[in-house]
């Protein structure tokens, strides 16, 4: 939530040169969807992403529950994780630049429906929350894909923002959008950012699982010299 605070601000508020030097909107969104996706690559990477399994979305967590790969009272505290750390995120970057992140431009980088609407905004937070679950299942299940997890995953955010983002802001995650709505006070159309997601997710756990296919960990890097607290099945994973 820091660094989608502070790219936006740096490439959305009038106030900034790089919106003057960069005057085309795709280009800028462009910009921050790389920024992000490098955001996320570098957080499932790090030590702390290799031991947590990197989640940081409420979505996500809850889809592993669902499939049996995380335990009741570990995915309750990591959800309750997620919202305080989104919460925080915003609020940190508002301490110190309070007028810069509340500037109409920026709007506590909440995500809100776009002009197209409310339906336009849940079918299209559906569909990429559906195909980022559904990458995640196929390639972290692939023994020749599973250490690639992680650059699917920043890549699909990239292009998201980049792409999907004037539709409903790009969110995926309830509690990356009530990080914003909370600082924010902005509440607009909540109810999209905590059922699409969610919907989607669970829905592409029940099409991986149908075709058969095996889930071996909730971990997004699974990285041997990190200890997992998930129900892992990891080492028995097949070679090829």
């Amino acid at each position: 939530m820091i660094s989608a605070s502070v790219f936006t601000i740096l490439l959305e508020h009038p106030g900034s040169p790089l919106v003057t030097a960069l005057p085309g909107s795709f280009l800028r969104r462009l910009l921050i969807g790389l920024a992000m996706g490098a955001t996320a690559l570098a957080l499932i990477l790090s030590p702390i992403g290799r031991r947590s399994g990197a989640h940081f979305n409420p979505a996500v967590t809850l889809t592993f529950w669902r499939l049996g790969k995380i335990q009741p009272w570990d995915a309750l505290f990591y959800v309750l994780a997620q919202f305080l750390g989104g919460i925080a995120g915003v609020a940190l970057v508002g301490a110190f630049v309070p007028r810069w992140l509340a500037d109409a431009s920026v709007s506590y980088v909440a995500t809100v429906p776009g002009t197209s609407g409310t339906a336009t905004a849940f079918f299209a937070e559906f569909t990429i929350s559906f195909i980022l679950m559904l990458t995640i299942l196929n390639v972290s299940n692939r023994p020749r894909l599973a250490p690639y997890t992680p650059y699917f995953a920043a890549t699909l955010v990239a292009a998201y923002i980049a792409i999907e983002a004037p539709f409903s802001g790009m969110s995926m995650n309830p509690a990356r959008t009530f990080g914003s709505a909370f600082v924010g006070h902005i509440w607009t159309a909540l109810w999209i950012y905590f059922t699409a997601p969610v919907l989607a997710m669970l829905l592409a756990a029940v099409v991986y699982r149908r075709s058969g296919r095996v889930v071996y960990c909730a971990k997004l890097h699974h990285h041997k010299g990190a200890r997992c607290i998930f129900n892992c099945a990891f080492d028995r994973m097949p070679s090829r």
